[in-house]
């Protein structure tokens, strides 16, 4: 029975030709008790810098967590993560390995804070998440459900968490891991260091933890199935008042 309630959740930060660079894995209870990590910079991956550049974005200012600038300082990072012993390096054989032994230990239900986005990037490193086959979206949960709260929409007119206007003319609130992790942990400082183990230990699990103690395990299935970014629209959740 203890079996149906672990979690193994991922996350990943990658290259520029979309490869897996950095990753980890946490398997943990609905209380968000750890019970198994992985977290590791990928041989071949991360060790081939020349090529497979971590990820950045052209035409960015220096001060951009995604410029060219900071893509070497956040390669500096992990160097000194390597150094201090907090990270190792690990063949894409030994991720595997680990993933199988932490799928028969604890049958855990895969979930990551964007799962396509993770899953797309694991199969092109090799990194093998089918064998997980219960799984849902922890952003889609999150947003069908905490996102529609109306303390968590107060939260985000109270900290201006609202996204550009596109091109069309839409504009959408926040529901992104930062700002979700923000208000479960009532903590507006928090600032998202987007390396791997660390974005979930002190963001996704706290979102799951706030979302399990909410709902059931088929509940939280149910409200992850139905995202669709249209229904966050500020028009429809927020009124202008005043003469």
């Amino acid at each position: 029975m203890a079996k149906k309630h672990h979690f193994i959740v991922v996350d990943t930060e990658t290259t520029q030709d979309d490869k897996v660079a950095d990753f980890a894995a946490v398997v943990c209870d609905r209380k968000g008790r750890v019970q198994a990590t992985c977290a590791v910079l990928v041989d071949g991956i991360f060790t081939d810098a020349e090529k497979h550049p971590l990820f950045f974005k052209k035409g960015v200012d220096d001060s951009d967590l995604w410029s060219i600038k900071s893509r070497d300082r956040r390669r500096a990072k992990y160097n000194q993560m390597i150094a201090d012993g907090s990270r190792m390096i690990a063949s894409v054989a030994a991720i595997n390995r680990w993933l199988e032994r932490a799928k028969g230990e604890y049958n855990p239900k895969l979930t990551a804070y964007n799962l396509t986005f993770d899953t797309g990037k694991m199969d092109k490193t090799g990194i093998d998440h089918t064998i997980f086959s219960e799984r849902f979206c922890l952003w889609h949960a999150t947003a069908g459900y905490l996102a529609k709260t109306k303390a968590y929409k107060t939260f985000a007119l109270e900290h201006h968490a609202f996204n550009p206007p596109t091109s069309a003319g839409n504009m959408t609130y926040k529901t992104n891991a930062e700002i979700t992790a923000k208000f479960v942990l009532s903590d507006s400082e928090l600032v998202e260091p987007h390396t791997a183990l660390e974005d979930i230990l002190g963001f996704e699990i706290p979102i799951l933890t706030s979302l399990t103690r909410r709902l059931s395990y088929k509940q939280i299935l149910e409200v992850s199935q139905n995202y669709n970014w249209r229904h966050f629209q500020v028009k429809d959740h927020f009124k202008a008042t005043g003469k």
